[in-house]
C-alpha cells in the first residue's frame, strides 16, 4: 500500500499530544460574569427562564461576589433592576442608582475586582426602551446626554470600564467626552458596537424587565442579516473611542466576530446571550446534552472567532470546569 498521503492523525493519538498542539485555549481569565442587581431587601430570586441565574439584593451581593471571586472570575458586569421606573431612566444616572450603589459595594470589598457597567436607560424607563421617546419615536441625539450623564455617575461610583450597549449613533463619542470632561481619562470604553436585533434576548428581558412596552428595537439595534454593517459600526466606534469592541449575540454571528477580529487590534469581545444560555440548560436539564462539553465547546468556539474576552452566564460553570 503506497504511503504517500498526510498522517494527521500522529497530532491526535494522546491526550497530551492534543494539549501540546491546541491551537485555542480557553481561560478562567476570560470571563466576565453578569450579575442583575435589584433594589430591596426581597431575598434573591431565580430568573425562570434562566436556571441558576439570580437578581441579588445588595445585602446579599457580597456572598455572590465572594463565590465568584473564589473561582478565580477577575470580572463582573452589572445590570440594575430599579425600585421605580420613568420615561427617561432617571435611576439610570442617579448617584446612589442601584448600579452606583452595587459597585460601591463590590469595589470597597473586592478592590481588585473589574466592575464592569452597562451602560443604557432601558432597564430604568417605563416604556422599556434604550432612549427618550417623543411621538412613539426613540430618539437618538436627545438620548446621548442621558447616556453620558449615567456614564460619568457610574463612573464616579467607581466602575473600571464603562459598556454602553443602547446603539444610539454617537453615544462612544458623548460618553468619552463626558468621562474626559469629569476627569475620568482612565475608564475605558467596552462598546457593544455590533449588536443585533436577536430573539436570543428573551430571557434577559425577564431577567433586567427590560421588555419594551410597545414596538420593537429594529430601528436601533442591527439586521440579523447585516454583515459590512457591522463592520461600519465597529469602525465608528473605534474612530470615537472604543477601548474594547462587543460582538453580541456570538453564536449565530462568529463569522461576523472574525470579520470584527480582521479589521481592529483592539479587543473584541464576545457577549454569549441569555437565549444561548437557556437553550444549553434547558437541554441538559432534560439529559439531551452533556452540559460541560457543550459549553466548554461554545465558548472556545467564540475565542477561536476571534474574541478576547467571553461575557457569559456560564462564568462560573467554566471557571469550575476549568479549576478541576
Amino acid at each position: 500500500m503506497s504511503n504517500q498521503f498526510d498522517r494527521h492523525r500522529r497530532l491526535r493519538k494522546t491526550k497530551t499530544m492534543r494539549d501540546l498542539v491546541r491551537e485555542t485555549v480557553l481561560h478562567t481569565d476570560d470571563l466576565i460574569y453578569p450579575i442583575f442587581v435589584k433594589d430591596g431587601t426581597e431575598p434573591k430570586t431565580e430568573v425562570v427562564s434562566m436556571p441558576g441565574v439570580f437578581q441579588f439584593p445588595l445585602h446579599e451581593l457580597e456572598a455572590e461576589m465572594n463565590a465568584v471571586t473564589s473561582l478565580g472570575i477577575k470580572a463582573v458586569i452589572l445590570f440594575g433592576i430599579p425600585a421605580e421606573k420613568d420615561a427617561v431612566g432617571t435611576e439610570a444616572y442617579h448617584d446612589h442608582g442601584i448600579i452606583q450603589e452595587a459597585t460601591r459595594l463590590i469595589k470597597s470589598k473586592f478592590p481588585e475586582i473589574i466592575v464592569v457597567a452597562d451602560t443604557c436607560l432601558c432597564e430604568f424607563t417605563d416604556h422599556g426602551h434604550c432612549g427618550v421617546i417623543e411621538n412613539g419615536q426613540i430618539l437618538n441625539d436627545e438620548s446621548l446626554e442621558l447616556l453620558k450623564q449615567t456614564a460619568v455617575s457610574q463612573a464616579a461610583a467607581g466602575a473600571d470600564i464603562i459598556a454602553p450597549s443602547n446603539m444610539m449613533d454617537g453615544f462612544v463619542q458623548v460618553i468619552r467626552e463626558g468621562l474626559d470632561e469629569a476627569g475620568f481619562y482612565d475608564i475605558p470604553i467596552m462598546s457593544y458596537a455590533v449588536k443585533y436585533a436577536s430573539a436570543f434576548y428573551g430571557p434577559f428581558r425577564d431577567a433586567a424587565g427590560s421588555a419594551p412596552q410597545f414596538g420593537d428595537r429594529k430601528s436601533y439595534q442591527m439586521d440579523p442579516a447585516n454583515r459590512e454593517e457591522a463592520l461600519r459600526e465597529a469602525q465608528s466606534d473605534e474612530q470615537e473611542g472604543a477601548d474594547f469592541l462587543i460582538v453580541k449575540p456570538s453564536l449565530s454571528y462568529l463569522d461576523i466576530m472574525r470579520d470584527v477580529k480582521n479589521h481592529t487590534n483592539l479587543p473584541v469581545v464576545a457577549y454569549n446571550v441569555s437565549g444561548e444560555y437557556a437553550m444549553v440548560k434547558a437541554a441538559a436539564q432534560n439529559g439531551w446534552i452533556d452540559e460541560e462539553r457543550i459549553v466548554l465547546e461554545m465558548l472556545t468556539s467564540m475565542k477561536r472567532a476571534g474574541a478576547t474576552l467571553i461575557i457569559t452566564y456560564f462564568a462560573k460553570d467554566v471557571a469550575t470546569y476549568l479549576n478541576k
